[in-house]
């Protein structure tokens, strides 16, 4: 039940602005000249580097979100919403777009300072990528399929080359390229689909795997991949029990695996390989061989070298006793694992989600600054099999956020970080993670990015009309029932901000998330902002265009990773 119980207008802040400063001028750019007279090329050493975090969130004001109270009454429990106004369907409300802009203007005028180092960043990340680029060809039929990436361009041509041979496809296949190649076939081009577009994604294109004289089998031991395959008897025999099967050998201690198209009628197994220090891999293996060929390897550029960087697994113990596993990756050469390096850990934890230790190139703009990057594989994911998913959902939820807790701990115990350089990160479900923990202990961490969090548990499973929803009650548990209400209540973090310190916060969201309404966020933040009792510094920005997955150009995604790191870097005062 909802009801109006007041309004409130918001909050007055003294005057910041000089009286210098015209009145006609934008509130952002007389933000950005106030912060550039006080601290600009003028200012003495010692007010630069991590004092200026500070600073800046303290001269800069942030935007005081207005307080409308609507109650919200269920199962004899009354919550208080002030922010509920903040949820507009139509995405068109004058003052909700506008508190949205405000608070991305807050956001560039306090990462200002900082604005040379993301673009530096984002610089790195494009630079490890070769822009120009085909990956490992399949051949199927009369045909070489693959996908072409062109310099400067965000998205894929999917292609195809007739084969000029009649020959059985082997692992040593190689299709022809150059002049005297048969003509090559530009099947879809997705630049051209994308044109006119804000957000453009296939969904499916390239996936059936099978084979008449084996069976490859994937499954996971001790949450880490295993691929499996066995030798079928021959046609009109039974196939009875799999016995006697050879068991693919990986290098790295916890890398990724992922089936690739392969063809029926042949012996080669294509599947893709990685690991946080191993670029993304295609690998063709002979069935009856046992003999792998690395078929293409993702070219890194900048110099990056494998064998600079160490990925391990390492153990937690939660408050229970289960072993929770962890993927680290740190470069050898500066980390000194003494307590006094700055430490990035994720996690997700839902939906039976596996967060396999994959590569991803952008990471090491913090590695290689001295970061260790962890990846917490927490119950409510599924590497760990069926159970690990259940003992993370529905009314064992807080297993997922007790185990980051946890594992956030260990790392301390072993000199990974220490509370002050230990920064986490995690999104959409991860984001409802970072909530979660941030108000169960927020004297943990020195900084947390939310992204796309889904924050506002109660009132959204509460609310059927809301995409998703109904069909979220065997996740998260249907709150009309007062037990699932309840509990839920008890770990929502919007329901669950205190006037309390909090970390150093960056939190971001989409108007156009079909997922997680940006409204949640926005709420989030609201509330914060009242409440907390710090001077940490505390973002919020909106992307007006983009829905859950942000961008879905290749170049525009890493501008989100850099603008991410940026933060992070200021926050540790780097």
């Amino acid at each position: 039940m909802l009801r109006v119980v007041g309004s409130s207008l918001p909050r007055r802040l003294p005057p910041l602005l000089p009286r210098a400063i015209s009145p006609t001028l934008s509130r952002r750019r007389a933000l950005l000249l106030l912060l550039s007279s006080s601290f600009g090329f003028g200012a003495p050493s010692c007010c630069r580097g991590s004092s200026l975090a500070h600073s800046y969130a303290s001269m800069a004001a942030p935007p005081v979100a207005k307080k409308v109270p609507l109650e919200l009454v269920d199962h004899g429990d009354v919550r208080v919403d002030n922010y509920y106004w903040l949820r507009d369907d139509s995405r068109s409300d004058p003052d909700v777009l506008a508190h949205l802009r405000a608070e991305n203007d807050y956001t560039a005028a306090v990462m200002s300072d900082v604005k040379q180092l993301e673009d530096e960043i984002y610089a790195e990340i494009r630079g490890r990528i070769k822009e120009d680029d085909i990956d490992a060809p399949l051949r199927k039929g009369h045909y070489y399929y693959y996908e072409r990436t062109l310099a400067g361009k965000e998205y894929a041509q999917h292609c195809r080359r007739l084969v000029p041979t009649n020959a059985p496809i082997t692992v040593n296949d190689v299709m022809p390229t150059g002049p005297d190649a048969p003509v090559e076939h530009i099947i879809l081009d997705e630049n051209v689909k994308a044109e006119g577009h804000d957000y453009y994604s296939i969904g499916a294109f390239k996936d059936i795997q099978l084979f008449d004289n084996h069976i490859s089998v994937y499954e996971r031991e001790n949450g880490l991949p295993k691929v499996t395959v066995y030798r079928l008897p021959a046609i009109g025999e039974s196939i009875g029990q799999l016995q006697g099967g050879r068991t693919i050998d990986f290098i790295d201690p916890t890398y990724a695996v992922d089936p690739e198209e392969s063809q029926f009628h042949s012996t080669v197994l294509r599947f893709h390989y990685s690991s946080m220090r191993t670029p993304p891999s295609v690998y063709d293996y002979d069935m009856d061989s046992g003999v792998s060929v690395l078929k293409k390897i993702e070219p890194v550029l900048g110099g990056f070298d494998a064998s600079n960087y160490v990925t391990e697994r390492k153990w937690a113990a939660a408050a229970d006793g289960t072993q929770i596993p962890m993927s680290i990756l740190y470069r050898k050469d500066l980390v000194k694992l003494d307590g006094s390096d700055p430490l990035l850990l994720y996690g997700y934890g839902s939906y039976e989600i596996c967060i396999d230790p994959s590569f991803r190139g952008s990471r090491f703009s913090l590695v290689d600054r001295g970061f260790i990057y962890v990846i917490a594989h927490i119950r409510g994911g599924g590497e760990m099999g069926r159970k690990w998913y259940e003992d993370g959902k529905l009314l064992k939820k807080k297993n997922t956020f007790t185990d980051f807790i946890d594992c956030a701990e260990h790392l301390i115990r072993n000199k990974y970080c220490s509370k002050e350089k230990l920064c986490i990160n995690g999104r959409s479900a991860g984001g409802l993670l970072m909530g979660a923990v941030l108000n169960m202990r927020p004297d943990l961490f020195k900084a947390a990015v939310a992204g796309v969090p889904f924050v506002d548990v109660v009132t959204t499973m509460l609310d059927p009309t809301i995409p998703l929803t109904t069909a979220e009650w065997e996740e998260w548990g249907d709150p009309r029932k007062e037990e699932y209400y309840y509990y839920m209540k008890s770990y929502s973090p919007v329901d669950n901000v205190a006037a309390q310190g909090y970390p150093n916060i960056l939190v971001t969201a989409g108007l156009n998330d079909p997922r997680v309404m940006y409204s949640e966020p926005a709420k989030y933040v609201a509330k914060l902002r009242e409440l907390k009792t710090d001077g940490n510094l505390l973002l919020f920005k909106c992307e007006l265009g983009a829905g859950h997955f942000s961008k879905s150009g290749r170049f525009e995604k890493l501008q989100e990773d850099a603008f991410t790191y940026a933060f992070i870097l200021k926050a540790l005062g780097v």
